[in-house]
């Protein structure tokens, strides 16, 4: 029998590699002709593999993984297949009503969809429910700030508490931003400090703007975070989303703004966390609402592909509920409303109840070819905030000077 070989460009983590992995192995029970190469690429090189490297585009992929980021430069440059053909053919099951419109809607272009969604994550603030909730850790933070311990709803409260909180001799901290200059965290950072002053990253013709009083407010809040040691942990420089997680659930830091899936690991069966982590509202200003974020990731066909069909088969195989489900267990954040909603699910994570509440109520991004070319731009502006004394506006101007220079717009 000939077989295919279905090579898929998969973000690197290690949740994302175990759960497809069992999702191959699953697949390959029931079509032992198709073989896999997943390989697992970094952010940087999972972007530059399928899009600068024309991997999408020339057939060295044939699935890859898109982040909602990527998805108007992916269908403007047309590296990825239209797919609505193939669902005519072959329909999935119960879209696009078994999933909430936060997740379907970025990713319809008019009529057209090019990618499913395989994995979600709005953010929030995580935080360690065990500590907030302790009767002496509440009645020494009353005693010394006046207030009652409970996660807090603005920024101030969030500085109080994570210098409350930093206690290097205990292997404890306040709080952690992942400010690895990835051209991501450091976009979903801004974005969600600059959104809760009220802030905005296009003006009223849809042109992209730093230079704002919101903007300085929000960069001057993030480095100067970032560079107090009496809130954050050291080296947030050197974290990513992913790396940052990993220090969250090591028990060593007491709150932090990041990726929903991260409360989820912590539920895990054998974490240390276990049943010690809750998630709540993103702080914001005095007088501004809370702001979450939605960026999550989808397969996407090449259009290179070699073997549309068979990639098809199998980016239909995995968005079955029960695969769906299946990666929960991996710390991977299902996306149908039946996962989300699941009993078993949300009794063993605690965090599922609000993920649905969370999801529908996040902001997305600007959705234009247009982002990754802004991003580059904020993630030298925010390198230069970490690295240098030079004031907020100054920098931000300089950013400003760029994107005016690059004519760079959203709409």
């Amino acid at each position: 029998m000939s077989s295919t070989l279905l090579r898929i460009a998969v973000r690197e983590f290690t949740d994302f590699e175990n759960a497809l992995a069992e999702q191959i192995e699953i697949y390959r029970e029931k079509h032992p002709e198709v073989e896999f190469e997943a390989v697992p690429l970094a952010l940087h090189k999972l972007h530059g593999d399928m899009f600068e490297k024309n991997g999408l585009r020339n057939g060295t992929w044939d699935i890859g993984y898109i982040s909602t980021d990527w998805l108007a430069e992916a269908v403007d440059e047309g590296v990825v297949e239209e797919l609505s053909p193939y669902m005519q053919a072959k329909p999935v099951a119960g879209w696009p009503q078994g999933w909430a419109r936060s997740i379907v809607d970025p990713l319809v272009f008019g009529e057209k969809l090019y990618t499913l969604p395989w994995h979600d994550g709005p953010e929030c603030l995580i935080y360690r429910k065990d500590l907030f909730e302790d009767a002496g850790e509440q009645e020494k933070f009353r005693n010394q700030y006046g207030y009652e311990l409970k996660p807090p709803t603005n920024w101030k409260q969030f500085g109080d508490m994570a210098r409350f909180f930093t206690r290097p001799a205990e292997s404890l901290y306040g709080t952690l931003f992942a400010a690895f200059p990835d051209g991501h965290n450091t976009l979903y950072d801004f974005a969600l400090q600059l959104w809760s002053r009220g802030g905005e990253f296009e003006d009223k013709d849809g042109n992209a703007v730093l230079n704002t009083p919101e903007a300085v407010a929000a960069l001057d809040f993030y480095r100067n975070t970032i560079h107090d040691v009496s809130m954050c942990y050291p080296g947030a420089e050197d974290f990513d989303s992913t790396r940052s997680g990993d220090v969250v659930l090591s028990g060593a830091i007491t709150m932090m703004v990041n990726w929903f899936g991260f409360a989820a690991r912590c539920d895990r069966p054998g974490s240390p966390l276990r049943g010690k982590i809750a998630i709540a509202p993103i702080p914001s200003d005095e007088g501004k609402p809370p702001a979450s974020l939605s960026v999550f990731w989808n397969l996407g066909i090449g259009t290179g592909s070699k073997n549309k069909q068979a990639a098809y088969d199998f980016i239909h195989f995995v968005t079955a509920p029960e695969m769906d489900l299946g990666i929960v267990k991996h710390g991977t954040v299902g996306v149908h409303l039946s996962t989300w909603r699941n009993a078993e699910v949300q009794k063993e994570i605690p965090a599922y109840a609000k993920i649905e509440e969370i999801s529908l109520g996040a902001r997305k991004l600007p959705r234009s070819r247009n982002l990754p070319a802004f991003a580059e731009i904020l993630n030298d502006v925010a390198m230069e905030a970490l690295h240098s004394t030079t004031p907020s506006a100054e920098i931000l101007a300089k950013g400003q000077a760029r994107i005016d220079a690059q004519r760079i717009a959203f709409r």
